[in-house]
């Protein structure tokens, strides 16, 4: 990107035409006011810092080699073109920008106003700071799991963790061939059967 002089804006390597009539760029920081019972002032929590917005306003006129409807289109398609489904984003290239540290802009507003009996054109432009999210993936595996089981286990007492590692097992017997409970049961109801089938 080449600056060329204070007054002028470069979007996109687009230089914006028209006369270049003023520039306004507003930041906000972020800040949360919280209700407490009894109080009447309200303390407040700095959170962050808004995307800064910028205010551009061009004047258009008609040219020896182009129209301002024609410079208006150029603006246009800066905005949206034909078929251009959602906004782009924008290096943007001034002194005013550069001093406030905004590099990249989505164009967020294009208001364009005419007046009877008289031949400009103010073209109200708003762009919005775009600064990039990074965002980091983990890759999911079946280690995930694991290791967040292992971190839960380290958070348990000593004693909780001897609790768990006994609880729920069954008594081991040694005689695979032992009669179980279940078993007894179903043969001394046999036998009292048997019994009570017998004549006296």
């Amino acid at each position: 990107m080449i600056y060329i002089d204070d007054s002028t804006v470069k979007v996109g390597g687009v230089v914006l035409p028209g006369l270049f009539k003023s520039i306004e760029i507003k930041g906000d920081a972020l800040i949360e006011e919280q209700e407490v019972e009894g109080r009447s002032t309200k303390p407040k929590q700095a959170t962050g810092y808004e995307d800064a917005k910028i205010n551009l306003e061009l004047i258009l006129h008609d040219g020896p080699v182009l129209t301002k409807l024609q410079k208006l289109e150029a603006i246009q398609n800066l905005f949206k073109k034909k078929g251009q489904a959602k906004p782009i984003i924008y290096e943007i290239v001034n002194e005013h920008t550069a001093a406030r540290g905004i590099t990249q802009v989505l164009f967020k507003n294009l208001t364009t106003k005419e007046q009877s009996k008289n031949d400009e054109l103010t073209v109200m432009i708003e762009f919005w700071e775009y600064i990039p999210m990074t965002i980091t993936a983990t890759k999911a595996g079946s280690t995930s799991g694991t290791s967040a089981a292992s971190t839960a286990k380290a958070n348990l007492t000593s004693e909780y963790q001897g609790y768990l590692s006994s609880r729920g097992t069954a008594p081991k017997l040694h005689d695979k061939t032992a009669k179980t409970a279940a078993t007894d049961n179903a043969e001394t109801q046999a036998y009292k059967s048997k019994l009570a089938a017998m004549p006296y």
